[in-house]
């Protein structure tokens, strides 16, 4: 249940509105905007009155939220949300690409890639330090020290850095770390979710392989639930019949999540599709889609990379498509 305030009107009548909602074992979740403030209420409201809180006069309307995500929901946060990376704004027309390896391999590889889409471009950085792979046998990554890799690439750029973690005991190695991915695989993982709600860092969080819109935004809500309402959405593609490609980019995702919720979502044509040669052209569908930015996987030798090679560009490839997504950006009115 959402409840729309009035303007102009004394906080101390909202502040006594909402410790009455709370007497009635609801928690409450307020959304202040530049002509109203919002107050969502969560819990069982089934024996709340619509036309009670209606006749309250600080009380413009009072509307019932079918949707069980509430936090995440856009009714109850009518405005977009902007996240803060390092000083680096997501949302609210504020376009960011994070580009960089599959995986780390080596500190010569990670900083010279860095400086690469930086140049490029690139707001922020990828690298993956702990690798979900289908094999046991594949590369795992080279967790820890990984991450420190990562960190002398921050040093040497000042690109903040996005990197997945797999397991809440992980969370230490993760202090400096700008942005905590979590992987497809892991979107249901709601024990880590849970634990990622009682940091303040900003959470990317991807789509699983074949869950629904609304499934991703519960998993939104557990991370929100507890307390960090830091959430960024990653649509990388989902397993349908199609083997053409790696994944089905879902790219009405975008769309209808505007309309769902007021978090950031960003595009992973990368992982989407498996081959370098589709990257470009879905990465400007997902500009014109409306999509905060893009996730795209760069390597300074694609044919050798430990990880993911086929899908990755190279420095060169990784250019041209920025020269290119920058103009669109612009056409859009939005700024990189």
């Amino acid at each position: 249940m959402v409840i729309v305030l009035k303007s102009n009107i004394a906080q101390n009548s909202v502040k006594d509105l909402i410790e009455n909602i709370r007497a009635k074992d609801l928690d409450v979740n307020v959304s202040e905007g530049h002509n109203h403030t919002i107050i969502g209420l969560i819990g069982d409201t089934s024996k709340i009155l619509p036309e009670d809180l209606q006749s309250i006069d600080i009380v413009d309307s009072v509307k019932r939220i079918s949707e069980p995500y509430k936090k995440a929901n856009r009714k109850m946060h009518p405005e977009d949300s902007i996240i803060n990376v390092a000083g680096k704004m997501v949302g609210e027309g504020m376009f960011h690409v994070i580009a960089g390896p599959c995986s780390v391999e080596s500190e010569e590889q990670i900083i010279e890639v860095a400086r690469d889409v930086q140049k490029s471009g690139a707001t922020m950085l990828r690298g993956g330090a702990f690798k979900p792979r289908t094999s046991p046998y594949a590369f795992q990554g080279l967790h820890g020290e990984g991450i420190r890799l990562l960190l002398e690439a921050k040093k040497a750029t000042g690109l903040p850095i996005v990197t997945e973690i797999m397991n809440a005991s992980h969370l230490d190695l993760f202090d400096e770390v700008d942005v905590i991915q979590v992987g497809a695989r892991n979107m249901q993982n709601f024990e880590l979710l849970k634990e990622l709600g009682h940091c303040s860092k900003p959470i990317l969080l991807k789509r699983g392989l074949a869950n629904t819109i609304e499934e991703w935004l519960m998993s939104a809500e557990y991370i929100m639930a507890g307390g960090n309402s830091n959430v960024i959405l990653c649509e990388r593609g989902i397993r349908t019949f199609e083997t053409v490609t790696r994944n089905t980019l879902d790219i009405s995702a975008v769309p209808v999540l505007k309309e769902k919720t007021h978090l950031p979502i960003i595009i992973d044509p990368s992982h989407a599709t498996g081959k370098s040669a589709l990257v470009a052209p879905l990465a400007k569908t997902a500009v014109a889609a409306g999509a905060d930015g893009l996730m795209i996987e760069v390597h300074n030798n694609p044919a050798a990379a430990l990880c993911d090679g086929a899908q990755s560009l190279n420095p060169k490839q990784f250019d041209e498509l920025m020269a290119d997504i920058k103009r669109r950006v612009e056409f859009e009115g939005k700024t990189m």
